[in-house]
């Protein structure tokens, strides 16, 4: 079953842009499903096939001698070699949307896109299914805590434990519309992503320590990450370590969020938080068996936290098809004072709580006068995302939103 995408109306706009449209995510988020529903004037080649593959890497004008665009070319960046034809194609023809490109691993495509394709491509991220595409709410704004978008919203309703159940599944298309067993389908997961991926990068040496890592960077999702802790646990060094990290990374696994600051602030912590892109997948790594589990466990807090932060990415992902990262900050200073999020828009600060409970009050948004220090930047309106059913106020500016409102 094909759930409809909110970002299709992103992808549909970046086609006719450029002469190439390129869609990178972690493996299984649906972009190959998504961009031959589209695009189906494109023929669709994969280099998963070794035949093709092979052909691409070692003839790559033969390649494209046989298929001509329009073409949808999936796994992209198995065959760098394809970027410099795809160039000269496009400075002769001038064709807008001929290359339609997906592929898992932005960290060995994006050379080949600097050094070819400047100027020729629309990049787009793609995340797993989001909260509204799985309820089939149609609304397509990107979050903000503002009045201004309550009054828009009209959200689906959804059961407290609909959400906890949600959170510990996970949102890769297939494991939400076709019941594939949870823990067959994230093993099988795992080891396709270090045996198809991670292998291929030539930079990891033992696939299983590999895979203890990724269980130490789950264990810490909606934290502050230490390295140095991490590469300890993990029995690797600190460059191996931070190595292994930006893997996760460009593989759209994880996400580092960096702290806000700025010259005035001078009591900052300047440690980045780091978080899973998927909760299923973390759930997984770390061995939570079932959504109830999760839900009373020791890290059900940072896993709301976690699926919060990532529903609010994919909202405005989907919007335009890019990930926001040079708006989203989260505070924290040596005192304890600490804000989940923080949303650059202009010269405002627009400030975001998370909280597992259904009831907040104004010891939850402490936090937030101590934006008030910074002088060239405003305090917009802010909230706390909780359990809550519907919204309500807890101060003049402030509120509590529940968690469909997302």
């Amino acid at each position: 079953m094909y759930i409809k995408r909110h970002i299709e109306d992103a992808l549909k706009s970046a086609i006719n842009e450029k002469g190439v449209l390129c869609v990178t995510g972690a493996r299984q988020v649906g972009k190959s499903t998504v961009l031959k529903t589209l695009f189906a004037n494109h023929k669709e080649l994969t280099l998963d096939e070794s035949r093709l593959l092979r052909l691409a890497i070692e003839h790559p004008e033969e390649f494209f001698a046989q298929f001509e665009p329009p073409v949808f070319i999936d796994e992209i960046q198995y065959a760098p070699t394809l970027f410099p034809y795809i160039k000269i194609h496009i400075d002769k023809t001038g064709e807008k949307g001929a290359f339609v490109l997906s592929g898992s691993q932005r960290y060995e495509m994006m050379a080949g896109v600097t050094e070819s394709l400047a100027g020729r491509i629309n990049l787009i991220d793609l995340y797993g299914l989001s909260l509204r595409e799985i309820l089939g709410d149609d609304y397509r704004g990107e979050f903000m805590p503002t009045q201004e978008y309550l009054k828009q919203r009209k959200p689906k309703p959804i059961k407290y434990n609909e959400i906890w159940e949600n959170i510990w599944r996970g949102f890769f298309p297939e494991i939400v519309t076709e019941g594939t067993n949870w823990s067959r389908f994230y093993s099988s997961y795992v080891r396709t992503y270090l045996d198809r991926d991670v292998s291929k990068l030539g930079q990891v040496g033992n696939l299983l320590q590999f895979e203890k890592f990724m269980v130490a960077i789950a264990a810490r999702t909606g934290q502050l990450l230490n390295i140095v802790d991490v590469a300890k646990d993990t029995g690797i060094s600190r460059q191996t370590a931070e190595k292994w990290l930006s893997i996760l990374i460009a593989s759209n696994i994880v996400l580092v969020l960096k702290p806000y600051h700025n010259n005035v602030l001078k009591r900052l912590i300047k440690t980045p938080k780091v978080y899973f892109l998927d909760t299923g997948l973390a759930s997984y790594l770390i061995g939570w068996d079932n959504a109830q589990v999760l839900q009373n466990g020791a890290m059900s807090g940072v896993l709301f936290e976690t699926f919060v932060i990532g529903e609010i990415i994919k909202s405005w992902t989907n919007k335009e098809g890019v990930t926001p990262n040079m708006n989203f900050f989260f505070f924290r200073d040596k005192d304890g004072n600490e804000i989940d999020l923080l949303i650059k828009r202009g010269d405002t600060l627009y400030p975001i709580e998370i909280k597992k409970y259904i009831s907040c009050d104004k010891s939850d948004i402490d936090a937030f006068k101590q934006l008030d220090k910074i002088s060239d930047m405003k305090r917009g309106e802010g909230c706390v995302v909780c359990m809550a059913d519907d919204v309500f106020p807890i101060t003049s500016t402030d509120k509590a939103v529940g968690v469909r409102y997302l």
